[in-house]
């Protein structure tokens, strides 16, 4: 039977999911989205989290460390959405999550719970299978423009966030946290969206329509079932988990984007699924002979 912070995980995994097919409809530009995507989930979190009596000040270590947190998660939010309308939701979707690569590095260097061996092997199979998804041509060749590496840096930086988050979390609840990460993210890109001189109004209704799905679903919903997952279980395991949304994110964008599905992206999907799978067996899968 699943444990909670497992269904909460599997859950917040779907919320996020569709995340990229919205930012692909390019409805709004990429960095006033990333901004609307905090502002909005701050606006339903913050009066929750004043009423409980939640919100409060923590030691000078711990709030630096949530400026950071929330930093690194807003640059995370603008780079992809960048990643996203510049390539194809299925690739920067994929790019993003390399996540638990630089996760599981920084886990051994700066966490005590560090990696175990099955962890690496999960990430080798689940790395063998996004380089299958996404076509080992473009590995071999090097063919790689400014989405790609924008795709990439995502991940670091969201590699950054999962670190510093677990950090936190070992010593702010789920709702507090939340709600001076999206303080912080929303004012870090409000500042970036004013001094680019982008515009806060003047779109669409479908166009604030995907903002506050964005908002409510895709962050607010989403986050709080990711946050209340990574609290309870290894970061290196929860951002693992976390590459099954490029199966999803391509699903979903062949079903409304018109994103071509092929049989070597369902092949590689399964393979990012197995090497989930690994991460989340405890009994080690190589022995050392004595």
């Amino acid at each position: 039977m699943l444990s909670k912070p497992r269904i909460a995980l599997i859950i917040g995994i779907l919320c996020i999911s569709i995340f990229p097919v919205i930012v692909k409809m390019s409805l709004t530009p990429s960095l006033i989205s990333a901004f609307y995507r905090m502002a909005i989930a701050l606006v339903f979190v913050l009066p929750y989290a004043l009423l409980t009596k939640q919100f409060k000040v923590y030691n000078k270590n711990t709030m630096l460390l949530i400026v950071l947190s929330g930093v690194f998660f807003g640059s995370d939010i603008a780079v992809w959405n960048q990643a996203i309308q510049g390539s194809t939701a299925t690739q920067a979707t994929l790019l993003t999550n390399l996540a638990p690569v630089w996760v599981g590095v920084g886990s051994y260097f700066f966490l005590t719970n560090k990696p175990s061996l099955n962890f690496w092997i999960g990430t080798v199979v689940a790395l063998v299978g996004m380089v299958v998804l996404v076509g080992a041509d473009v590995f071999m060749s090097l063919s790689f423009d400014l989405p790609f590496g924008l795709g990439v840096l995502s991940g670091i930086l969201y590699a950054c966030y999962i670190l510093v988050s677990k950090r936190i979390l070992e010593e702010v609840a789920v709702v507090p946290f939340m709600t001076y990460s999206l303080l912080v993210s929303s004012v870090f890109l409000g500042v970036i969206n004013w001094l680019g001189g982008s515009s806060f109004t003047g779109f669409s209704t479908a166009g604030w329509a995907t903002l506050f799905v964005q908002g409510i679903v895709c962050q607010l919903l989403a986050w709080l079932l990711l946050s209340y997952a990574t609290k309870y279980m290894r970061a290196t395991r929860v951002s693992l988990s976390l590459l099954s949304q490029a199966l999803l994110a391509a699903l979903l964008a062949w079903g409304i984007l018109d994103e071509e599905v092929t049989r070597q992206m369902v092949l590689g999907g399964f393979i990012i699924l197995c090497g989930i799978a690994i991460t989340f067996v405890e009994r080690p899968l190589w022995y050392k002979r004595k």
